[in-house]
């Protein structure tokens, strides 16, 4: 017999697709981060006040496999403007960037493939429709003095599945801060504020308008001074308690409640980031539990939850990879590929 569940925030947000990770770091990194601040433009997509001195003229190409046929790609370019205002706590150019004001643009594209056209029954009536999501955002962060960053995303957003479509404008609201020397670092962001202002399909009410799916997101990180190693976490949905799921043609009994701990660990993921203070490397592993709590199948054995990923820079390339399983014989596969255009100009 088939077994539904239904989120229980199902029905009230759309465009789930802006919870996935858009490059191979962030996908390491269990999906999302909001304090790393390292140079990686692609970080800018999760806390716009990640951005800094270098993503300035970086041109980032984005990759990742889901499944055959389906497709999720991106580019992002930053540039960086105007002249610093605030006065450092030292006498030291360190303390004072050149260009405090950081901006970068991306365009991202989902495409799902071709699917066959069914009736209720699951019997194939002819022919194939196609389904996309495509997101442009546009990132502004600003300096505020050597150990504030705040940032501001706007973003429009669209879907077209099969003849219906959607368009929503979203934006994000990030903040920043870390220690003069970087070994803590603390990001706080507001994402998907914003509104559906074309709905896919319209009731005898009119047009029929859903949410954005919002996430306030808290992260932290911990550099040791001594040893090339990075810890953190990152703690996401503050705003909504419940992440479970209802089943819907279960009784009440049958299904087990999920226990507090179970729901505390499903808003948080932790990693472990090697690098050197050169960051000519790195090596991230990272666990999501939340994944693993929806991904793991009972009795067989996955890693469902665990994502591991590493990328080097070479000449003036940086180059990432990761992976992560969802399911059994399901991975995801994701490579970056990141230039830095000042260098060439030197």
């Amino acid at each position: 017999m088939p077994t539904h569940a239904q989120y229980v925030g199902s029905g009230t947000s759309a465009f789930a697709f802006l919870d996935l990770p858009i490059s191979s770091r962030l996908n390491a990194l269990g999906g999302t981060n909001v304090s790393i601040r390292d140079g990686e433009i692609s970080m800018g997509m999760c806390n716009p006040a990640l951005l800094g001195d270098m993503t300035d003229k970086v041109l980032e190409l984005n990759y990742a496999y889901f499944l055959p046929g389906t497709n999720f790609a991106s580019v992002l370019y930053g540039h960086n403007f105007g002249e610093a205002k605030f006065i450092p706590i030292k006498e030291d150019a360190m303390d004072k960037p050149e260009k405090p004001n950081y901006f970068a643009v991306g365009v991202h594209y989902l495409d799902y493939g071709r699917m066959a056209y069914a009736d209720v029954d699951g019997n194939k009536t002819g022919g194939t429709f196609g389904a996309r999501d495509i997101l442009i955002d546009a990132m502004y962060a600003r300096q505020l003095g050597p150990h504030f960053t705040v940032g501001v995303t706007l973003k429009p957003i669209m879907s077209f599945y099969e003849h219906y479509s959607a368009f929503a404008l979203g934006a994000d609201v990030g903040a920043h801060f870390q220690l003069k020397d970087s070994t803590f670092q603390l990001g706080l962001v507001l994402q998907n504020i914003g509104w559906q202002l074309k709905g896919f399909y319209s009731d005898e009410g009119g047009q029929v308008r859903e949410m954005l799916p919002l996430n306030l997101q808290l992260g932290l990180n911990y550099r040791f001074k001594h040893a090339p190693i990075r810890i953190g976490m990152t703690i996401h949905n503050i705003q909504q308690w419940n992440l479970g799921y209802e089943h819907t043609n279960l009784l009440k009994d049958e299904v087990a409640d999920i226990k507090w701990y179970d729901m505390m660990f499903r808003h948080t993921i932790f990693f472990l980031d090697i690098t050197p203070k050169s960051e000519r490397f790195y090596i991230t592993l990272s666990y999501n539990h939340r994944r693993r709590a929806e991904m793991h199948i009972q009795d067989q054995f996955s890693i469902a939850g665990l994502a591991i990923g590493a990328g080097v820079r070479i000449y003036k390339f940086r180059v990432g990879f990761a992976f992560t399983q969802a399911t059994k014989n399901n991975f995801t596969y994701q490579a970056s590929l990141a230039l830095d255009i000042n260098s060439l100009l030197k």
